[in-house]
């Protein structure tokens, strides 16, 4: 394996050459139209010279910012959600207000003061926690990513579905979790021999119980209240959720209000619908946990459109439910060649990892591809070799190779190659 670029902080020979003779840079620019010759702007409207607007008691944006999610109505067979916009994020946080949700019975309306948790079952002391006594326990933080074993799922069949990376991609996303390692409740709570898994159940009308095995229990599961500085939208699990690194979205259950300790699977609602994958002899493979490593081009992407040949600067996210993002590789000939993109700082694993690299397009159509290693060694794969294995059926948990066709007129499509 090649070493991968060096993170985008040094910069390359080639692009300190590019910035010094002021070439046009276009991929700086969101819409991916090329870079123009600095003009000075007139300013009829001098806010200096204008009275602000007084300090509101819980901050907004700026109502030039304009990313929202995108509703997508159902995300599979038994659920409905909303999808970030990974082509307009900056750095590897989403903001709360961004983070995709999904959910299967509405999003409850909890008052913290009255919610508990139950810890049960197998273990010496049952025990009955408020949302304050869990806040004085030792904390800790955690950047980490969320996805849908349902992200991607569309674009499984061989026709592309979703025009825009938000909705190919947009059931990921990443946060700050705060809160207490699930491995001190349980010591505390005293774990019973032959004592093997948990079971999780969220306060929503569905419950969403999972069966968690407890070797990842023990290791690194947070029951989080905290969310990038702040309590967790409704949405997200306020005012408890568990947090699961690297293994698939509904085994985060959010709205945590019990954990049973028990000695095998349950093998829940949850723990079969939704997540099993379909194998060619009828067969179904259940208790599918980790998100496989994946990465995706958020720009240029579809729905994009380049203002001509020239710079430009591909970009996009990479993650893997295995720990670290250690290369990403881009393609400019739908695969046939490879080039390492740069790493941007920071890489954590079970985060979000943003890459980088520089391109100069000339004007003819070509087609765009990214790859992630992570540091098992596992590669990214192309769908044709996924669809080898599970057949047409199996569309959850999807990490194939995504393809954007850039074509002469500078629009981006999504493509199957």
């Amino acid at each position: 394996m090649s070493p991968s670029r060096p993170p985008d902080d040094k910069l390359s020979t080639t692009r300190r050459r590019f910035l010094g003779q002021g070439t046009a840079v276009g991929a700086a620019l969101a819409t991916g139209a090329a870079w123009a010759p600095a003009q000075a702007q007139p300013a009829p409207d001098d806010p200096s010279k204008i009275l602000g607007n007084p300090v509101r008691p819980y901050g907004e944006r700026s109502p030039f910012e304009q990313a929202v999610r995108t509703h997508g109505g159902k995300t599979d067979e038994v659920g409905v959600g909303s999808f970030t916009p990974l082509d307009e994020s900056l750095g590897i946080i989403t903001p709360s207000s961004l983070h995709y949700e999904v959910h299967r019975g509405g999003v409850p309306d909890i008052d913290p003061a009255k919610h508990r948790l139950l810890i049960h079952g197998l273990v010496d002391r049952p025990v009955v926690l408020s949302v304050e006594e869990i806040r004085r326990l030792p904390s800790t933080s955690r950047i980490l990513f969320l996805e849908c074993q349902g992200n991607t799922q569309k674009e499984w069949w061989r026709k592309p579905k979703g025009k825009t990376v938000q909705w190919t991609h947009g059931l990921t996303s990443c946060s700050e979790w705060t809160g207490v390692p699930l491995s001190l409740l349980l010591r505390e709570a005293g774990i019973q021999k032959g004592a093997t898994w948990i079971v999780a159940e969220g306060a929503d009308a569905s419950g969403n119980e999972r069966s968690v095995p407890m070797a990842k229990v023990m290791n690194d599961v947070l029951v989080a209240y905290g969310q990038n500085g702040e309590a967790p939208r409704p949405e997200n699990g306020y005012p408890l959720r568990l947090i699961v690194p690297g293994w698939t979205g509904n085994i985060n259950v959010k709205w945590l209000r019990r954990i049973k300790v028990v000695d095998r699977p349950y093998l829940t609602r949850m723990d079969g619908t939704g997540q099993s994958v379909l194998l060619p002899d009828g067969k179904s493979r259940h208790l599918n946990f980790v998100m496989e490593a994946k990465s995706v081009i958020t720009s240029p992407s579809g729905g994009q459109r380049l203002g001509g040949p020239g710079f430009y600067e591909i970009r996009g996210l990479a993650w893997s439910g295995r720990g670290l993002v250690r290369r990403v590789e881009v393609s400019m000939d739908a695969g046939t060649t490879w080039r390492d993109a740069g790493l941007q700082s920071p890489v954590l694993p079970f985060a979000h990892t943003r890459f980088r690299l520089d391109w100069q397009w000339d004007g003819r159509e070509v087609v765009l591809q990214s790859r992630c290693t992570d540091e098992t060694g596992y590669v990214q794969p192309v769908l044709a070799d996924l669809v080898k294995v599970r057949g047409l059926n199996s569309h959850y948990f999807n990490n194939a190779i995504q393809s954007w066709k850039v074509a002469a007129d500078g629009s981006v499509h999504n493509v199957h190659v």
